[in-house]
């Protein structure tokens, strides 16, 4: 059996108590108090064509997270599908995603492709994630899922 240094040991010892448990990564982009999207209707986005907060009062918890919606439909539509409502991503920025990385998304920065809702950190971001749907979201998806595993 191989000893480990002391030195060695202590080193490792410290870089624990210093940087912390490593925090298991959430599927959902939340804030503090855990609400996904800052607040804002996912379904809205698809109902009403537009970016609209939620309200406490209809909230739905999915994936570790509290959804908020402007009404009590809106909720229940979004309670029987969430993964048809839910932006990809878990909400993150797609262009970002598409890089390999995570980064907050803006819910004003948003575009609807082929069904589905993808946010961004700038409007001008999705519109250049868009732009390049066809190579953006297959890279997307694959560093997602990597993400995932």
């Amino acid at each position: 059996m191989t000893k480990i240094p002391r030195v060695a040991a202590l080193a490792f010892l410290l870089s624990v108590v210093i940087a912390g448990p490593v925090a298991a990564f959430e599927p959902v982009s939340t804030d503090e108090d855990k609400i996904a999207i800052e607040g804002y209707d996912a379904v809205a986005y698809f109902t009403e064509g537009d970016a609209m907060r939620g309200n406490p009062d209809h909230e739905y918890e999915w994936q570790g997270a509290l959804w908020r919606f402007a009404s009590a439909l809106h909720r229940d539509l979004f309670a029987s599908a969430p993964d048809r409502y839910a932006p990809r991503y878990g909400g993150f920025c797609s262009g970002a995603m598409a890089a390999g990385r995570t980064f907050r998304a803006d819910p004003e920065a948003w575009r609807i492709i082929d069904g589905r809702l993808y946010l961004n950190f700038s409007q001008s971001g999705i519109e250049r994630f868009a732009d390049d749907a066809e190579e953006t979201i297959p890279q997307a998806d694959t560093n997602w899922l990597e993400l995932l595993n």
